[in-house]
């Protein structure tokens, strides 16, 4: 499990009797040199019980409505998977369970990427075709179910129209 996130103006639990007397005091140190100020704003949103609650459930609507959204996309074409790990990006922002959820998302991505790294040509361009049979086989099911968008030029609609099931 990783340890809490701390940000400036926050007293992490393994921070020294010393630090947090200086935070009980109100006198705060210099961040160090080189530390990003861009995290200022959300120690004086945090500063504030009710403005954390509302800053906090104002990121939980929207990140689950761009998760919402993105699954909804995954079986459209589209970035649906890009779009669900952005939602999930936004949560993990303020949600100890969803930072884990998209930390394991991450390692599990790239230990699928490594292993695609290391097998022969031949695995590799057999998951490419696989990868392409489902992409089209989205499409077809999409298309079938919803019907061939209007706003497809009339060659590529003629065309899906001759394909079988469509």
């Amino acid at each position: 499990m990783t340890a809490p996130r701390t940000y400036p103006g926050e007293v992490s639990s393994t921070e020294s009797p010393a630090g947090a007397q200086q935070q009980a005091t109100g006198a705060e140190a210099e961040p160090p040199e080189g530390e990003n100020q861009d995290w200022a704003w959300r120690a004086r949103i945090r500063a504030h019980p009710t403005g954390y609650r509302v800053y906090r459930a104002v990121v939980g609507v929207v990140g689950l409505t761009i998760v919402g959204l993105g699954i909804i996309a995954i079986p459209a074409p589209g970035p649906g998977w890009a779009i669900v790990f952005v939602g999930l990006a936004i949560l993990a922002s303020e949600f100890e369970r969803a930072d884990r959820l998209l930390q394991f998302a991450r390692r599990h991505v790239h230990r699928w990427t490594v292993w695609v790294g290391e097998q022969a040509w031949w695995v590799r361009v057999l998951l490419a075709l696989a990868t392409l049979l489902l992409v089209l086989a989205i499409f077809w099911t999409y298309f079938d179910l919803i019907g061939v968008p209007t706003w497809f030029p009339d060659p590529a609609e003629d065309v899906l129209h001759d394909v079988p099931g469509l």
